[in-house]
């Protein structure tokens, strides 16, 4: 449990806040001194720094590549509070992996926020949104008490803004991580193990270059809060190794930057599940997230700029929840056991070891006609009618086969053996429930023509896709690893390779969750 001393603290100080007119209901409420009529849009905002300064190394492999006493750049909890009328919207953006499940936020996490902002600001706990940006960042013990703090900050600043919606586009920073093979099947591309062989491969997957943007601006023009919604990964890195909000978190600084007067820009993940920073394997360079989190800021900012922002506009909400298969994985399981055991008999007995196939495999790749002498050794045993150095190469030619053959085989191994106990933790997680369901929390967010719908898993960009092409609502933007979290979530489709990629292996719903799932979402929106 995190502790609740501090947050015990602000409870304790609620009664100031009284005079906000937060939770309070009627057309005509006194918000901060200002009046709050039936149209008028009220805003506040605030950023609480989370970054940890604790130089401990961490257990958790999550972290395994980041130096934890090394801080690159801070992370932060974000809240925008949003109130029209008796509705009151709490939207909260952290730089945190998850705020369940994996990551440093335990479990409990979720309710203690809401609890504390229903008692301290009364504000209900269905109307809290907290979306993780899905950095790999380590932040503070202390996280619950920070987000209320960032809460009670935006809660103190309320004030009448007008309301500008638009999108942008960017095409520079992302990839999709999944490839499509020869063979029919699919793999992905992770830090985890190795890639496929090139000339397995036949297509990779699409991206949504789409950056959802909510402008908000006080009555006398200057910004107070940009929210934009992109889907990626911001697992890039930096080449210090050091604690960073990666890609998001060098966008949102460049956005408050570029637009000034202390406005305070919110990161909203998307449908990120197979979306990688782009070169995310590449080993010719340093890892460093900030070019691309700054191509992201720019192209935010640039779209920003044509943006008009209009009084009117309505703020809706919906909290519903769904209950979705689990799934029996216990044959994919037996399947891929099968195929490991398959791949153990494949090696084969080579002479060769790691030390002299390398040697080799440059010689025979750099003169593959002679490569064990010069040319004329070659031609002067030609002439004297022997083949000493033809049939040497025809051996060494079968030997780095055999052992490229094997090196492959490994590489495929380490795949399967990474998926395979992907699979064992979810089939563990499904036996020991009670249930044959898992409830998850759904919501719908309206600000004027912007619409958000959020899903606690990490949904893959073609269910992000699919959504948006249902709906009534031009700008309507889906939103994975919000208000929970339950690993992947890929496409029922993707659900067919099992075993091949992460998104497919670290899952526990079963394949009919998309279909039950899209379908709530569009109906969600569509009533917005």
């Amino acid at each position: 449990m995190i502790p609740l001393g501090g947050l015990n603290t602000l409870r304790r100080k609620a009664p100031e806040l009284s005079g906000l007119g937060i939770g309070e209901k009627g057309e005509d409420k006194v918000i901060g001194g200002m009046k709050n009529s039936s149209n008028t849009m009220m805003a506040g905002v605030a950023k609480v720094d989370i970054t940890n300064t604790q130089s401990e190394p961490m257990d958790d492999p999550l972290y395994s590549n980041i130096d934890a006493s090394t801080i690159n750049d801070r992370l932060y909890v974000k809240a925008l509070v949003l109130k029209q009328r008796e509705t009151v919207a709490v939207i909260i953006s952290i730089d945190a992996v998850a705020i369940a499940e994996i990551g440093t936020i335990r479990e409990e996490y979720l309710s203690e926020v809401r609890l504390e902002l229903k008692t301290s600001l009364d504000i209900d706990p269905d109307n809290v949104l907290i979306n993780a940006s899905h950095c790999h960042g380590i932040v503070c013990s202390d996280i619950a008490e920070r987000t209320v703090q960032a809460v009670t900050k935006a809660c103190e600043t309320m004030v009448i803004v007008r309301v500008g919606v638009g999108c942008g586009y960017e095409d520079r920073i992302m990839e999709n991580r999944r490839i499509k093979l020869k063979n029919g099947s699919e793999t992905d591309i992770r830090r985890a193990y190795s890639l496929i062989p090139d000339e397995e491969v036949e297509a990779v997957g699409p991206v949504d270059t789409e950056i959802g943007i909510l402008k908000l601006e006080r009555e006398d023009g200057c910004p107070l809060a940009v929210l934009y919604h992109f889907a990626c990964h911001p697992i890039q890195g930096v080449p210090s190794g050091g604690n960073t909000a990666d890609l998001s978190g060098f966008a949102s600084a460049l956005i408050e930057t570029a637009v000034g007067n202390g406005a305070v820009a919110l990161f909203i993940q998307g449908c990120a599940a197979d979306i990688n920073p782009v070169s995310y394997k590449s080993v010719e360079s340093a890892p460093d997230a900030e070019p691309l989190g700054n191509l992201l800021g720019l192209s935010a900012v640039q779209a920003l700029n044509d943006i008009e922002v209009q009084d009117g506009a309505d703020l809706k909400l919906i909290r519903e929840i769904i209950e979705l298969p689990r799934a029996d994985l216990s044959q994919e399981i037996e399947k891929l056991k099968e195929h490991q055991k398959m791949l153990l008999d494949s090696l084969q007995p080579t002479t060769l070891n790691l030390k002299n196939f390398i040697p080799l495999l440059i010689k025979y790749s750099l003169s593959p006609e002679y490569p064990s002498d010069s040319i004329h050794r070659y031609l002067h045993e030609e002439q004297m009618g022997k083949e000493y150095l033809v049939k040497l190469d025809r051996e060494n030619r079968k030997n780095i086969e055999a052992y490229k053959e094997n090196i492959h085989v490994m590489e495929e191994l380490t795949r399967v053996q990474v998926n395979l106990e992907l699979l064992k933790k979810h089939q563990g997680r499904n036996r020991i429930s009670k249930s044959k369901t898992i409830p998850v929390e759904l919501m719908g967010l309206r600000v004027g023509d912007f619409v958000l719908t959020t899903f606690p898993g990490e949904l893959s960009v073609e269910t992000g896709k699919n959504i948006k092409r249902r709906v009534k609502h031009r700008l309507t933007y889906v939103s994975g690893v919000t208000n929970g979290y339950i690993y992947y979530t890929p496409t029922a489709k993707q659900l067919e390779n099992i075993g091949g990629a992460q998104e497919d292996s670290d899952c526990f719903l079963a394949p009919e969750w998309q279909a039950m799932y899209e379908d709530k979402a569009v109906e969600i929106v569509n009533s917005l």
